[in-house]
């Protein structure tokens, strides 16, 4: 059975005290990691060290939104794959849909990220997604296969071992309005035929893949979606935004995993 795994994306918020609070409250909260849910947090570039300090020792695992693929060398403003492990990152986020469509990375460029990540080692958990146009005109599918052939081009399914994959759907990120439970999970279903057909099938049933896109669990009726959504056969955690932010509802995310693991290992 594939555990869930709950990731908070900071993206660019929180200060270096508000991000050492909540880092701090996580901390506390999980001294010992859960049996069925594995808990991470990528906090902005500048504050890995002092979040790293903070969940020191605890089961939350610290990772990071983005890097560049080449070495350390010439390269003004990015941040090096041997910086993120020097600073105790386990996990890298590459292709969320915000590098995508505001940043303008391409899927080759993502390509040489994934490669030169899963290369050093980290955890890496790769976000494909479409459009609201892209789906209404029924081509959710044509483009998550186009962006996995481009990002992962070159990918071993040995390397594959640390690769996560997120789907986003991008017309439900930072919206508040989040795909249907069937819409998630026809969508995971698709990427896990996609990787058992273009690699194997015992890869593809490994392989997790996370739903991202307003997820929250603010009031009982999130709550109780997040935990249906979390629910689903393909549906292997979730990659967390603004929910994030909050120590209360991050945790309620989690427990909500928590809740879905064990209705599944009692299914």
């Amino acid at each position: 059975m594939r555990r869930l795994l709950i990731a908070g994306n900071w993206k660019m918020n929180t200060l270096r005290e508000t991000a050492t609070a909540l880092a701090g409250a996580l901390a506390e909260a999980y001294p010992q990691e859960p049996d069925s849910v594995e808990i991470l947090v990528c906090p902005p570039f500048p504050y890995l060290l002092p979040v790293r300090d903070a969940i020191d020792g605890s089961a939350v695992q610290l990772g990071a939104q983005n890097a560049y693929h080449e070495a350390p060398g010439a390269y003004t403003g990015e941040v090096a794959l041997d910086m993120l492990l020097d600073v105790g990152c386990r996990w890298v986020i590459v292709g969320h849909s915000e590098r995508r469509h505001v940043l303008g990375e391409s899927d080759e460029l993502l390509n040489k990220k994934v490669q030169a990540a899963l290369a050093k080692g980290l955890n890496v958990i790769y976000c494909v997604g479409e459009k609201l146009e892209q789906r209404e005109a029924d081509q959710t599918e044509q483009v998550l296969d186009h962006q996995m052939e481009t990002g992962l081009a070159g990918c071993s399914g040995d390397a594959l071992a640390k690769l996560v994959v997120a789907y986003e759907p991008v017309w439900a990120i930072g919206t508040g309005v989040r795909a249907t439970k069937e819409q998630a999970e026809s969508a995971h279903k698709h990427l896990r035929e996609w990787l058992a057909s273009r690699y194997n099938a015992e890869l593809a049933e490994q392989t997790r893949i996370l739903y991202g896109g307003s997820v929250k669990a603010g009031d009982d009726q999130q709550k109780q979606e997040t935990y249906e959504l979390l629910c689903q056969p393909n549906v292997d955690g979730a990659l967390v935004g603004g929910a994030s932010l909050k120590a209360e509802e991050f945790k309620a995310i989690i427990e909500a995993g928590e809740r879905a693991a064990q209705a599944g290992t009692n299914a």
